[in-house]
């Protein structure tokens, strides 16, 4: 199921969800600069602002290596690694900011960042990959979206059965849930490597749960 948009429309500006797409983007394009000048620049930039969980865990102390878990949202593996995670961004993000307000907003998008790369750190704490893109931060944002507009509809492109279906938020991001956690409890048994931090996904997810709930209750919510 891919996500077309979504029934919930915002009352307020998406001025953070657009600067966030646009420092993506940015990001982006110093890494095609650095990839076109050739060399190991590209290289050097990805490795020292990515997380490499076995890095991580062996300098605990080193500030830089707590410091990739924010740099590592802002890089993309290629092109289609960019576009998916900002479309999602784009879809989910401008509610989600309307009802938290700009700059809980920003912190929750950053701190769900961290929490999903963690998350991933700790199903694999030796592992040498190279941990970066937005998606654990987004999938924050959608488990945000789950509390916070739970009456929403989805509009999503369901090939297999028609072209564009209207599904309940609270069936497609539960389903979307499952599916990262269902693949990453796979790729802990060792039955696929795809490159993709399912775990990163899964813990984004759950971290903006807990931290809407926590800010419902803590009244930092506007009302819908």
């Amino acid at each position: 199921m891919f996500p077309l948009a979504d029934t919930a429309k915002e009352k307020g500006p998406r001025a953070v969800t657009k600067l966030l797409i646009a420092v993506n983007v940015v990001v982006y394009g110093w890494e095609l600069w650095l990839w076109m000048r050739g060399g190991n620049g590209l290289g050097a930039f990805v490795s020292d602002h990515s997380v490499v969980a076995k890095r991580l865990v062996s300098h605990p102390l080193d500030p830089g290596q707590w410091w990739t878990l924010v740099t590592s949202q802002f890089l993309h593996g290629g092109l289609a690694h960019l576009l998916g995670n900002m479309w999602f961004l784009w879809i989910f993000g401008g509610n989600v900011e309307w009802r938290l307000g700009w700059f809980r907003y920003l912190m929750f998008y950053l701190f769900a960042g961290i929490a999903a790369a963690l998350a991933q750190v700790m199903a694999g704490p030796f592992s040498t990959a190279t941990l970066l893109g937005a998606s654990g931060a987004i999938s924050g944002v959608m488990g945000a979206y789950l509390i916070l507009f739970p009456t929403s509809f989805v509009l999503a492109l369901v090939p297999w059965i028609v072209p564009i279906m209207p599904i309940p938020a609270l069936l497609f991001l539960p389903l979307w849930f499952v599916f990262q956690a269902y693949s990453g409890i796979g790729a802990l048994l060792g039955l696929g490597d795809d490159g993709v931090a399912w775990w990163a996904h899964a813990g984004g997810f759950l971290a903006g749960v807990a931290m809407v709930i926590y800010a419902k209750k803590a009244r930092w919510v506007s009302r819908g």
